[in-house]
């Protein structure tokens, strides 16, 4: 039946070499790039506070910091105890920055998104085209010759895996960026620990969305070096579209509507959209004149949604009624 069909991919996605190296660093780089921050954003000694304010300049600034702490805002735009001075201004002559959870979100959390989507886009590809390289398809459809049913069932195997590694790796990447930031006592707001976890699970079901994708363009091409030229090319495409049409294409670009399901929404310019007497001046109070547009995650969903709809019912449509060699 189905489920059997369900752990024989499961099996067979297992046993893949490059598919089996590309789990492993879908949990490793981030594993190294939280490290990292760890290590740069470590506390700084009594001794590398001093010697960054032996400057004149520097205990100038410290004495009228600890002086008048109320005009001084930290980093979340709170005013800053006196205690805090020497390290806060320390920062500023070339310290380490402190570990900060809400600018993580849009810093190494991201980064640690894009390579985890990165990696399970050439996961999803490398699994089906090995069966294409190797000749085994057409021995697969000896035993289930019903070719839907064959399609389907590596599409769940290649998007379950994908969803549930990603959500559980980005899980725990921002476990560990709260973790490390209440050992070092520094502050995290309630809502922006709830914000981290739901990127997380966005970025997950993403991950396995990406996947399927990889998977659809890699039946419906036959070959993972195929699949991976069109992508470039459709990357090189739209910087040269950006480049020639201008801001005015971006709400349709897909990276931006990728960063909106990730961050749950993102802010855009667009010229075209606001009145022409804002650009000559002469713009009443009336006239809109705020390029600014905002995307949201669902904006970004529908749009790359739509994208996997075409990708997956062109690939069906192609494994079916096409010769298998």
């Amino acid at each position: 039946g189905p489920m059997r069909g369900l752990l024989v991919e499961l099996t067979r996605l297992r046993w893949r070499r490059a598919v089996l190296l590309l789990l492993v660093a879908v949990v490793v780089l981030p594993a190294l790039l939280l490290a990292t921050t760890a290590w740069n954003t470590r506390p700084m000694s009594d001794a590398e506070i001093d010697s960054l304010l032996s400057e004149r300049y520097a205990q100038r600034e410290v004495a009228r910091c600890e002086r008048r702490p109320e005009q001084y805002v930290d980093y979340s735009g709170e005013a800053v105890e006196p205690e805090g001075c020497r390290e806060m201004i320390a920062g500023w002559y070339g310290g380490r920055q402190t570990l900060r959870p809400a600018q993580e979100l849009d810093g190494t959390v991201l980064a640690a998104s894009t390579l985890v989507l990165a990696l399970v886009l050439l996961l999803g590809t490398t699994f089906v085209g090995h069966d294409w390289n190797t000749g085994s398809m057409s021995n697969q459809l000896l035993f289930e010759p019903r070719r839907g049913r064959v399609w389907a069932t590596k599409a769940v195997a290649v998007t379950l895996t994908c969803l549930l590694l990603a959500t559980a790796v980005l899980s725990a990447y921002w476990w560990g960026v709260t973790t490390l930031a209440s050992v070092r006592d520094v502050a995290v707001a309630d809502g922006v620990v709830g914000d981290g976890y739901e990127q997380a699970l966005r970025t997950g079901v993403l991950a396995g969305a990406t996947a399927l994708g990889g998977y659809a363009l890699t039946m419906l091409f036959r070959s993972t070096v195929a699949t991976v030229g069109v992508l470039f090319g459709l990357a090189v495409a739209n910087g040269a579209l950006l480049g020639i049409v201008g801001q005015t294409t971006q709400r349709w670009t897909p990276p931006l509507n990728v960063m909106a399901v990730m961050q749950g929404q993102v802010t855009y310019y667009d010229e075209s959209a606001i009145a022409p007497e804002c650009r000559f001046g002469t713009a009443g109070p009336a006239d809109d004149c705020d390029p600014e547009r905002t995307l949201t995650a669902g904006d970004g969903g529908l749009y790359l949604g739509s994208a996997l709809l075409l990708a997956c019912g062109a690939s069906v449509v192609s494994f079916r009624r096409r010769d298998v060699p």
